[in-house]
């Protein structure tokens, strides 16, 4: 049973990707591993498997829970505030 409530509050439509890759991966010379969109606001960042870390980062400055794959086939979501996947 899902016990994300921070779904509801996602916009609708889901914004567009602000990029195809994590920008702040290409601004330190890194390559982003496994994309994440933020599902509050479009931004697109890196993994907890990259070495930045750069989706945890957008939510921890942000305060935006829910992101999901930016992977070709894939669709899921996670809630960063819950830790579940939504």
């Amino acid at each position: 049973m899902n016990k994300c409530t921070h779904v509801t509050e996602l916009p609708h439509p889901e914004p567009a990707p602000s990029a195809d890759t994590c920008l702040e991966c290409l601004e330190v010379g890194s390559n982003p591993v496994q994309l994440r969109k933020c599902l509050y606001c479009g931004h697109v960042a890196c993994c907890d498997s990259s070495p930045y870390r750069h989706a945890t980062a957008h939510f921890r400055e942000s305060g935006h829970p829910v992101m999901r794959s930016a992977e070709p086939g894939e669709s899921w979501r996670w809630c960063y505030a819950d830790g579940s996947i939504v």
